[in-house]
Parts: structure tokens; sequence; C-alpha cells
């Protein structure tokens, strides 16, 4: 299950579970769609496109199945980029022209 991370690894923008903003890789990497959008779709962790992070219920609307919000919340573990401008705008600049489909 997703963690939903809470921001933006960039930006730290806040990005809680019902954000349509919120955008992820296949590894869960977290941005907000500005910064998706400056990184040119690339992920500066894996190199992979982003897509938009779905929201996950609040109610459990099958309650024998507990699932929804309220029994699996949000993270509140905020994460950030560990790389640094220079190399995310190196990494970026080295694989944006081939499609998130073909890297």
């Amino acid at each position: 299950m997703l963690e939903l991370r809470p921001n933006c690894e960039l930006c730290d923008k806040d990005l809680p579970p019902a954000s349509l903003e919120a955008r992820i890789c296949s590894y869960e990497c977290t941005y907000c769609a500005d910064c998706v959008e400056k990184l040119a779709n690339t992920c500066p962790t894996c190199g992979g496109g982003f897509a938009p992070r779905p929201i996950r219920p609040n109610a459990a609307y099958r309650p024998e199945l507990k699932l929804g919000l309220g029994n699996h919340p949000a993270s509140d573990k905020r994460r950030y980029s560990k790389f640094t401008a220079e190399d995310i705008a190196a990494h970026v600049a080295r694989i944006k022209s081939i499609p998130p489909e073909e890297r």
C-alpha cells in the first residue's frame, strides 16, 4: 500500500492525502505538480516518469476490509531529495529527452 508521503521532496510543499497536485514515480518518490513540470517529468532519484498519486478514501466503504485513511493513515514522515540542485539538473538534462516508457 502507498505511504502517501506528506510533502514534495523538492520544494517541501504540503501534499495531504487528498491532494490533486501529488505526483509519484514507481518507487513512490513524491513531488508536487509544479516541481514535476520543472523536472521535465523525470524523477531525480530513479529517472522514471511520474503519475498522479491516487486518492485514498477517507471512509471504509467496505468496513469488513478495514480500508480507508482511518485504518491506513497517510505517512507523516517528511522526505527530501538527497541530491543537490546541480546534480538534479544534470540528471534531468541527461535523460529528459527519452520518453519515460523507454527509460
